[in-house]
């Protein structure tokens, strides 16, 4: 969706296509972070978003059995966004779709799902096929593909491109409890013994992320949906009466995290971006954040090949713009794969690194944790915190170098001058 909207305001006829009807649906990664905040502000989008009820998180903590520990600072953070807001990833997809029909290059169609990639002999994509919820089949022709469809993009998977993948040692169950006004406000991250879980703030409930390991959800709903209330009642005894709302197994839902990344993110007439291209850990919910600005980074290097020209872009799903090999492809009009190639290596090192973030938080945190049995330590004292989180206590300058890697990233973006919308003129890089 900010990749056909930005290509839109830059002069690109873009096409975005959604599957489902509607986004109501039960979105997790509602984490809006600063670096996505201030490409809203360039946008002109900041005061619609400030509109959306969302909550913000100023600093990030971690409950132990030792204490309550301060991971990340944000109000370190440079600019005007020192904090990350957690808002209903359905509010913002309405509040882009708004914004892109706004413009008259862009097209937004909903119930159509892409069944398949059109190609020439040669194997460039120059489109796709697609099912309408009505049952309605057609082929969209495009000079560009972009697939945005998430970890199990079917449009990357038609395409031939395979992912490497890295071994994670958990799985997420995602439920819901009831939220009360007295409890802590923007969310909550409580380790124990064996045991891990995130709270999530969505206002009058918890959105509940319970760390279980990796391939266990099998084994562990066996033992009945019992086990799951003593446990969540132990690590946090302030929710102990609410815990009978998960009633049974069917209100808890199974993420099978993954952790992988291409080795190259496009072929001819293809490029994916996003988890299609790095499907990311929950740590750090820095996946939505990572997504946009592989949009913002992709539009911005394609736009200038494709003003003027039609383009097509896959919101949730596909886009489409003009690509194809060096020389001989600009004099047909075409973005070359060098271009293409040029929006992977922009994005590859920020996203290598948030990974490599991610597996080490993974092999040194989640891991031990995970793998601690519960009675393990008996009733003596409790374990002390994990190595880093013991030095981000000692040096707390630390505790903002974390927060601007989380909440701003290695390599934020920023939309090309088109593209912005400001009553105050075109705004500046904070962070440049």
């Amino acid at each position: 969706m900010v990749l056909g909207l930005v290509l839109a305001r830059c002069g690109v006829d873009v096409v975005v296509l959604e599957k489902h009807g509607d986004f109501l649906r039960d979105f997790r990664g509602d984490t809006v972070h600063a670096s996505t905040l201030t490409l809203l502000d360039e946008l002109g989008l900041g005061e619609r978003f400030a509109a959306i009820p969302h909550r913000l998180i100023e600093r990030a903590k971690a409950e132990l059995d030792s204490g309550t520990f301060t991971l990340a600072d944000l109000h370190r953070l440079p600019g005007r966004h020192k904090h990350i807001a957690l808002a209903p990833q359905w509010d913002l997809l309405d509040l882009l779709a708004d914004a892109g029909r706004e413009e008259p290059l862009f097209e937004l169609r909903m119930s159509t799902e892409v069944t398949g990639l059109l190609q020439e002999r040669s194997g460039r994509v120059r489109g796709v096929r697609y099912r309408t919820s009505d049952g309605e089949v057609g082929e969209l022709p495009a000079d560009l593909v972009v697939a945005c469809d998430g970890r199990a993009s079917a449009t990357r998977d038609a395409a031939g491109l395979r992912p490497r993948s890295f071994g994670t040692p958990m799985d997420v169950w995602w439920f819901r409890l009831p939220r009360r006004e007295s409890d802590p406000a923007g969310a909550v991250f409580r380790i124990g013994r064996g045991r891990a879980i995130v709270l999530i703030d969505r206002g009058d409930y918890w959105q509940c992320a319970y760390l279980i390991g990796k391939g266990s959800d099998a084994l562990m709903r066996a033992q009945g949906i019992e086990s799951l209330q003593r446990a969540v009642a132990d690590l946090l005894p302030w929710l102990a009466s609410r815990v009978s709302a998960v009633g049974s197994w069917d209100d808890v839902k199974l993420l099978n995290v993954r952790l992988n990344r291409l080795r190259r993110w496009f072929t001819a007439g293809l490029l994916c971006i996003g988890d299609a291209a790095h499907a990311m850990s929950p740590v750090g919910g820095v996946g939505i954040n990572l997504a946009v600005q592989d949009a913002v980074a992709a539009a911005r290097i394609l736009a200038p090949r494709l003003q003027g020209r039609g383009a097509v872009a896959r919101g949730g799903r596909v886009g489409r713009a003009r690509v194809g090999w060096a020389a001989r492809e600009a004099r047909l009009g075409r973005v070359g794969r060098v271009a293409l190639a040029r929006v992977q290596l922009r994005r590859w090192l920020p996203t290598a690194v948030t990974q490599g973030v991610q597996r080490l938080a993974h092999r040194v945190v989640i891991a031990p944790t995970l793998a601690r049995e519960s009675s393990a330590d008996g009733p003596g004292a409790p374990p002390r915190p994990p190595v880093p989180i013991r030095l981000l206590q000692r040096l707390p300058a630390l505790q903002g170098v974390l927060a601007r890697g989380v909440a701003i990233g290695v390599l934020p973006e920023h939309p090309p001058a088109a593209a912005r919308r400001s009553p105050h003129g075109v705004s500046a890089h904070p962070y440049t």
